[in-house]
């Protein structure tokens, strides 16, 4: 007889919600979280599995066995499913813990890397935009985030070569000048002398485009239209 935990995993390997319907509810409800205690397996529980996979039909069967009615899953190194899903890139998913848990996106891990960091680091720009577009209270909270070593999200998409991430954090406010613990600010960690010059010019249009506003600020709506009665014409 194998073992229900591990019936369980391989149930979410093999992507067949009906099957993890299925031992989750013939089994007690502890064995629904099911923590990886192997010496790899960071005591990633069952959604941080299915996250990483990216089966979304198991993940959605998970939380309506209520896989998170009692607060957020953690693994050893702190991280959520929501991390797990936005560093592998998988939309849907992203979509759907964004959704039902808006809160998470904000949280840190032991590093303090948050869901907007691992999905720059990954490239994953869609993933990006979406975590932006669900954050709590806007984004620009969470852009001016940075981790134990002082990287924001825009140190990763740099040092990583990611130029459609770096055009969608500095269109939505990330700071280009933001240094980090070794005084370092994002364009430092250009991936290629390419992308350092893409990175500047995306600092200067962001830079145009702010002055232009500001401009039209100042002198009103910039240009206003005046209505001419019929009289008057």
């Amino acid at each position: 007889m194998i073992d229900p935990s591990l019936r369980l995993r391989r149930a979410i390997h093999a992507n067949d919600p009906l099957l993890v319907s299925r031992i989750c509810k013939s089994h007690p409800p502890y064995l629904l979280q099911n923590p990886d205690f192997s010496p790899l397996g960071l005591s990633n529980t069952s959604l941080h599995l299915a996250c990483s996979l990216g089966h979304l039909a198991v993940v959605r069967t998970l939380l309506a066995l209520g896989h998170e009615r009692d607060g957020v899953s953690l693994n050893e190194e702190h991280q959520t499913p929501l991390m797990i899903a936005s560093a592998a890139g998988h939309t849907e998913i992203v979509h759907l813990l964004c959704k039902e848990f808006p809160d998470n996106i904000a949280r840190r891990d032991s590093r303090g890397r948050d869901a907007i960091m691992e999905a720059s680091r990954g490239g994953h720009d869609t993933c990006l935009q979406i975590l932006l577009t669900f954050a709590p209270g806007g984004p620009a909270a969470l852009l001016n985030n940075a981790d134990i070593d002082g990287n924001t999200a825009l140190h990763f998409a740099s040092s990583y070569g990611h130029l459609l991430v770096l055009r969608t954090l500095l269109a939505a406010g990330a700071d280009s000048e933001k240094r980090n613990a070794w005084s370092w600010t994002p364009v430092s960690y250009s991936a290629t002398v390419q992308a350092e010059v893409y990175f500047k010019g995306l600092v200067a249009e962001v830079e145009k485009r702010r002055t232009m506003r500001k401009e039209a600020e100042i002198k009103g709506t910039g240009a206003g239209v005046r209505l001419v009665s019929g009289e008057e014409a």
